[in-house]
């Protein structure tokens, strides 16, 4: 038996390989049993789940020293924990990650109440050895090593850096994880504060984008990550499967909040082995959700998850710098806005409808948008049809009452930038184009009959 870092033991907290505890009564009755959930705080704790209060948990409050066997799935290597029980904690950080995890775990299977997290069973590591192996085995050689983190970071970091456009900054995301990292299935939420749900605003990967697609908080791995604030990384079959199923029956069978035929398909893989969500933070508050996955088990690993976090926060950071600086044009191009006319349609009449009770908007009867963006372009439509205008300013949207936008982080870029990919994807003879810093151009390239519904 060798001792080695906790460090080396990382790739055995996966959940892949359930973990065995050994326990002992205060009489000296020994317990072995499974353990759902083995968590690294870091170099010298470990937490465990605490779910039901069983004889492992009765065995820990009366005597504290346990015995942990994880085995490494990558090489086959066993390792033995020996783990001193410290406390219980019931919120906070470790607490909150853990149950993320658990709770993705039970999402939409029917085990949320078996599957909930009680508390985090933090315990420090007193000893970790390295058993031997069998005489005649050797261990499985380990997959080839990741690209160097830092070095990917700093490309990444400067791809963002010189992005001028909200469009510009998730592209060269998404180039990021398809180029440096080989992660080619991933897509970009913004998160929309007054319906607690998140909106598909990019993607990559997928045979439709699914641009406007959304997710409810706490739904599969994306809506988990959101209302927990933490990375939920998930890396075998059957949880993956389950994630993607909850995801899209969210969107099928909804909860009566999202009107029927106003849904975008979730642009997701249909049998995903492998999911990794991480959080968009950026002034203490989430603004979205970066997500990839992969259709090969254990695609990601606690090196990658530290990796996009590290990404995410620069991305969250660059994504609310980006939403502030597009506030108002300058005087110079307001004027000239103001000063220029539409140009005029040709061809069949676009028969536009707008739903006033959600904003939803069809053209010729096809579903195109609903919710604030919706309303952004039911108001770009009366005015160019009734003052013949084409040129506007974001600062114009923000001052309209009639939009509904939130005081604070209204996310209006991220709105106009769906708004524009889902007329360039489903309706091209409407179209918005950027003019300038806080400035863009709206064309209806074919005469255009509008109709409002008021319920």
């Amino acid at each position: 038996m060798t001792a080695v870092d906790l460090a080396e033991v990382r790739p055995c907290l996966e959940g892949v390989i359930p973990a065995m505890v050994a326990t002992t009564a205060a009489d000296g009755t020994p317990n072995v049993a499974y353990i759902s959930q083995v968590y690294y705080v870091d170099e010298g704790h470990v937490a465990l789940s605490f779910q039901f209060f069983n004889k492992t948990r009765q065995n820990l409050l009366a005597h504290p020293r346990s015995t942990l066997l994880v085995l490494n799935p990558l090489n086959a290597v066993f390792y033995r924990l020996h783990l001193r029980y410290l406390r219980t904690e019931e919120e906070g950080p470790v607490f909150e990650s853990m149950k993320a995890q658990l709770a993705g775990i039970a999402s939409h299977t029917g085990m949320a109440e078996v599957f909930r997290l009680r508390g985090s069973d933090i315990h420090e590591v007193i000893e970790v050895e390295r058993l031997p192996q069998e005489p005649l085995a050797e261990p499985l050689p380990l997959p080839p090593a990741p690209p160097a983190a830092l070095a990917v970071l700093r490309r990444a970091s400067a791809r963002l850096s010189s992005a001028r456009s909200l469009g510009a900054v998730l592209e060269a995301t998404l180039d990021v994880l398809e180029n440096e990292l080989a992660m080619p299935h991933a897509m970009l939420l913004i998160l929309d504060a007054a319906s607690q749900r998140l909106y598909t605003v990019a993607s990559r990967g997928y045979a439709t984008s699914g641009v406007g697609s959304e997710i409810a908080l706490g739904d599969g791995v994306i809506g988990v990550a959101a209302r927990e604030r933490t990375p939920v990384r998930i890396g075998h079959m059957a949880s993956a499967y389950l994630y993607s199923r909850a995801m899209r029956d969210s969107l099928v069978s909804g909860d009566g909040s999202v009107p029927a035929g106003t849904d975008i398909p979730y642009p997701g893989l249909s049998e995903p082995h492998s999911q990794l969500a991480v959080p968009l933070l950026s002034a203490g508050r989430v603004t979205g959700v970066l997500f990839v996955e992969s259709p090969l088990d254990l695609r990601f690993s606690y090196e990658d998850e530290d990796l996009l976090v590290a990404l995410g926060g620069q991305l969250g950071a660059v994504i609310d710098l980006m939403q502030a600086s597009e506030t108002v044009c300058a005087e110079e191009e307001t004027a000239s806005a103001a000063a220029t006319a539409a140009p005029v349609p040709a061809g069949p009449a676009l028969r536009v409808r707008h739903y006033r009770s959600n904003d939803s908007v069809f053209v010729n009867n096809s579903y195109l948008i609903k919710g604030v963006a919706g309303a952004i372009l039911w108001k770009l439509l009366q005015d160019g049809q009734r003052q013949g205008r084409s040129e506007f300013t974001n600062r114009e949207l923000r001052l309209d009452a009639s939009l509904r936008l939130p005081d604070v982080a209204d996310n209006l870029e991220a709105r106009l930038l769906l708004l524009h990919r889902r007329l360039a994807e489903q309706c091209p003879q409407l179209r918005i184009q950027k003019t300038g810093r806080g400035c863009f151009r709206f064309e209806a390239l074919r005469p255009v009959e509008l109709e409002e519904v008021a319920a």
